[in-house]
């Protein structure tokens, strides 16, 4: 069964549920870079980094060799490789 979000104040017992946008064009063109080096543009900032993992909704960079950015796919302008 499926409960709007505003009818948690109706139904205080509803489970939320949560759903994302999915490109998967985007997602198999992120896969196939996997463990390159990357700079991301996203709606805030320029992230520049190894790309490690991705995910529907996110993808992980590694910048620097210990930090570590989780971005996510719905924020990202362009994709630049270095």
């Amino acid at each position: 069964m499926y409960y709007h979000p505003y009818e948690q104040h109706r139904n205080p017992n509803a489970n939320p549920q949560y759903m994302t946008l999915v490109d998967p064009f985007v997602v198999q063109r992120l896969q196939s870079v996997i463990g390159k080096d990357l700079v991301v543009e996203t709606t805030k900032d320029t992230i520049r980094g190894t790309l490690t993992e991705v995910q529907p909704d996110h993808i992980v960079l590694t910048a620097g060799g210990d930090s570590i950015f989780f971005v996510r796919i719905q924020q990202i302008v362009t994709v630049m490789p270095v």
